[in-house]
Parts: structure tokens; sequence; C-alpha cells
């Protein structure tokens, strides 16, 4: 005969949010069919739990799938007040930090940043994804369209925030003072990871106005952590272009 724990049982069911009523009806089973009340609420669980990641996924916005098994870190330069695991399982994410991921373009930022949304939705933690230029477009449409409260209170539902090629391209003072306030509003209650190529004697630049820089990298700084990258770029070292090839030879009659 199937025996079966009435203490997870019942931790089972408050967890399916089942009514006390009618948990407490759970004592007239017998040992067989709580074992397998026991097996169905657990399937049920493990389901959810898949969904929600999978939505989780969707909803972030990642352009392409990455992960960690792949990734050579040899050129990655991190700070003694973070490591590599603490990376990997999102650590940093539940301390409420910030990650500024800095180097050339094609050096990995891309890569490590979306293989850190993608373990983070694996680990139930809401995230976005944007390129800052497509953050730019998504937050002037909604002004333009009378519904920027409500996208700004969709993207702060996210507890990972990763702002993607940060100073690739131009924005105006409004689109700044929009970003701005995204990644402010961020402050000690959720976690930004950017990329970049900028150093932060270079934001002033890149938004426009020095002190809205000089209050952004103070927010990102108070509870972050600068990630340098060095190397030549990935996708250059491997391009096609790259490739040596002999020069074709006329045969003359």
């Amino acid at each position: 005969m199937t025996t079966c724990d009435p203490a997870l049982l019942k931790t089972l069911a408050r967890q399916l949010l089942w009514s006390s009523a009618t948990i407490s009806q759970l004592g007239d089973a017998d040992d067989t069919q709580l074992g397998f009340l026991t097996k169905a609420m657990e399937t049920e669980l493990a389901n959810r739990d898949a969904a929600r990641r999978a939505r989780y996924r969707h909803q972030a916005g990642f352009p392409v799938v990455k992960g960690f098994t792949d990734y050579d870190w040899t050129h990655v330069t991190l700070p003694p007040s973070l490591d590599v695991d603490d990376i990997k399982t999102c650590g940093f994410v539940a301390r409420r930090e910030n990650l500024v991921l800095l180097g050339a373009v094609g050096t990995g930022k891309t890569h490590l940043a979306t293989a850190i949304g993608h373990a983070a939705c694996a680990a139930d933690i809401p995230t976005r994804y944007y390129t800052v230029s497509d953050l730019v477009m998504k937050l002037t449409e909604a002004q333009k369209t009378g519904s920027l409260n409500r996208t700004i209170q969709a993207i702060n539902k996210a507890s990972l925030l990763v702002l993607d090629e940060w100073g690739y391209v131009p924005i105006d003072r409004e689109a700044a003072q929009l970003v701005y306030k995204i990644i402010a509003d961020a402050y000690e209650t959720r976690s930004v990871v950017i990329t970049t190529n900028q150093a932060f004697s270079h934001w002033g630049a890149v938004l426009t106005d020095d002190q809205m820089a000089a209050a952004l990298i103070d927010r990102l700084a108070h509870h972050g952590h600068l990630v340098t990258f060095t190397g030549q770029s990935w996708r250059m070292t491997h391009a096609l272009m790259a490739t040596t090839t002999q020069p074709s030879r006329k045969t003359h009659s």
C-alpha cells in the first residue's frame, strides 16, 4: 500500500490554492488515495512551474537563446566582489545588484547578458531584455499614444532588466530622460544589466546631459559591479570575410 506524508499533502494543496474546506476533506481518504493525490498534485505544480518559466522567457523578448555552456570566460575580468558562480546562479539579482558589462564590440557582452537573462527565467525571475534603441522606440511610441505609464509599469514588473548596446546609437534628450526614469526606478528594487562599449566618462554624451549621467552612474554603481571585456571581436575573428582566399587564375589561349 502506498503511504503518504499528510504534511506534504497539505503543503501541496496550499500551493495549489485549495480552500481550507477542501483540504479538511483529505482526512477522509486512505493512504492509497492520498498517495495518488500527492503524485497528481506534484505533477500539476511541476507543469505550472514549467509553463511559468516558458512565459517568462517569452515575455523577456530575447533575440536568441544563449547559455553558459559554450561561453569563453578567458577575456572577462570580474571585480573581487563578484564571481562566475554568482553570475550563473543570478545571486546578484537576489541582492538587487547591477552589472555593467564594458568592452569593445564583439567581445561577448551580449552573449553573457542574454545567458544571464535565460538563467534568471529558469530561476523564476521575471526578466525583460531590450536593446537601448528598441527601448527608446517603445517608450517614445507609448508617450505618443498616451500609454507611457502603463508601459513603464509593465517594464517595472521585471526583477531583472537587461539593456543591450548602451551608447551604440545616439538618443535625443527627451528619450534619454525616459530611459533614465526606467533605470532610476530600478534603484534598490530590481537589478539592471547593461552592455556598453562606452566608458562612464562618455555617458554624458550618450544621455546628452552630464548631470543626468552622473546621477545614473551613481545609482548603478552603489549596488553594482563593473565587468570588463578584452580581446578581439569574436565575430570578426570567425567572419567568412576573414578567410584568406587565393585569387583565381585565368587561362590564356
